[in-house]
């Protein structure tokens, strides 16, 4: 009996590596949770953790990765992490080590469309629901596109964490984090937003604090506006800022509210707990979709 092949996903974020080895989400071999520190340290493993694979049948590597990215394959930079805030990171090669290390197929892609390519290629409902929309709400915000089974690249790759929204100062005084916008949707949102305006992480902040309230309002205002352009089938929410159990609701009906039936469609008035949804693949929907670019890599 033929076995089933390996693969090796990493999904590159920008506070923690998580690698795993899976033939399919049913079927994970091995998965292990690092914290970002140098590029070389942080690359080094990663190596280190798919190596005792290497001669057991590992057929691919996708690595997702934190960004921006340079997707370019025809780029001199294709595979590096281009303008990012972080640290000792910005213009990195991330898959030049990988291929020194391995003779193996290695795929790479933004963290984010990774995520959206997992939570659409694992997921036979979410296939039924094209285009589909992914966003993250965590250390940063991004979001995945997929129209017609194709991820969306195009001068570089969508940059939706990046969007103006309307920004009430006076009920906000904030001036947002961003460094490059300041009160962009990530500079308002991210989580590191949250404790910065709030003096404490997300996590610790109470259901009826008035932080959910301000951070679905935001929510919402990029959805609204993510609906209006792109028209998707079905919104994924996720990220560690999504973990709040009240927000989902929250965002859910912000939406209907800013729409106001404009957008006539029973999926909006009557069903929007089915398409404003958290991820299907919970928290691995990253590493998950970098397995998928692996093994999209390797058998099409």
């Amino acid at each position: 009996m033929t076995q089933p092949r390996l693969y090796g996903g990493i999904e590159g974020g920008g506070t923690k590596f998580v690698c795993m080895v899976a033939t399919d989400p049913e079927n994970i071999v091995n998965e292990i949770r690092f914290p970002t520190t140098t590029p070389a340290e942080t690359l080094e493993q990663a190596v280190s953790f798919f190596t005792q694979y290497a001669e057991k049948g590992l057929a691919a590597i996708g690595m997702a990765s934190f960004g921006p990215v340079d997707l370019d394959p025809a780029s001199s930079t294709f595979g590096y992490i281009t303008t990012t805030p972080k640290s000792g990171w910005a213009f990195s090669d991330t898959i030049s080590r990988l291929h020194q290390a391995f003779n193996l197929p290695v795929a790479f892609e933004l963290d984010v469309n990774a995520a959206a390519l997992g939570e659409y290629y694992w997921n036979i409902e979410n296939r039924l629901r094209d285009p589909l929309v992914y966003y993250t709400i965590g250390t940063g915000i991004g979001a995945g596109i997929i129209v017609h089974s194709k991820l969306v690249h195009g001068l570089v790759h969508p940059e939706a964490g990046h969007v103006r929204i309307p920004h009430d100062w006076s009920a906000d005084p904030y001036a947002g984090n961003c460094p490059y916008h300041g009160d962009c949707f990530e500079g308002l949102a991210c989580g590191p937003a949250l404790q910065a305006r709030w003096g404490q992480p997300g996590e610790e902040l109470p259901a009826g604090h008035p932080a959910w309230e301000l951070e679905a309002n935001y929510i919402a205002q990029a959805l609204n506006n993510t609906i209006c352009n792109l028209s998707p089938k079905r919104i994924v929410l996720g990220g560690g800022v999504m973990g709040n159990p009240g927000l989902l609701p929250l965002v859910q009906q912000k939406v209907q509210k800013l729409l106001n039936n404009y957008i006539h469609s029973p999926v909006i008035t009557e069903h929007i707990d089915q398409y404003i949804v958290l991820p299907s693949l919970g928290n691995h929907s990253g590493v998950l979709g970098a397995i998928a670019l692996a093994k999209l890599e390797v058998d099409g």
